[in-house]
């Protein structure tokens, strides 16, 4: 089922798609757009408040025998929780982001479900030793 309405989302895309229909249009549009998505965070810390952001060196113990027992100490550095209006804006832009990504898939001939699916497969077989 899921297979389908990331299909059905790709031929939607492949329908609308017909003013930025070059590669180079594209990949412009999806730079805009993953801009965009930086400055709605942006905007929520400056401008709403909402979100904040706490950036420090994490100091991970140099006895830690685990993973699990790093991630303990990872920190992705936001406090607070989006507020409805910056979550809507932040779901637009990142809807807008999807939607190029599929269009780039489009493009290129690829399918957005097996791009997905092939990133899926690659993150559990590989775990952590497929950090990026």
């Amino acid at each position: 089922m899921k297979d389908l309405i990331c299909d059905e989302f790709q031929n939607v895309v492949s329908d609308l798609l017909i003013r930025h229909h070059s590669i180079l249009d594209v990949l412009s549009k999806m730079a805009e757009s993953t801009a965009r998505v930086n400055r709605g965070i942006c905007k929520s810390v400056n401008d709403c408040g909402c979100l904040s952001i706490e950036a420090k060196k994490v100091a991970i113990p140099t006895d830690v025998e685990s993973i699990d027992e790093m991630k303990q100490y990872l920190d992705p550095h936001v406090r607070g929780k989006l507020c409805p209006s910056c979550e809507e804006v932040l779901m637009n832009e990142l809807g807008k982001n999807l939607f190029y990504t599929a269009a780039l898939c489009n493009i290129l001939g690829l399918n957005l479900y097996d791009v997905f699916l092939h990133e899926y497969k690659k993150a559990s077989a590989l775990g952590v030793f497929n950090l990026t």
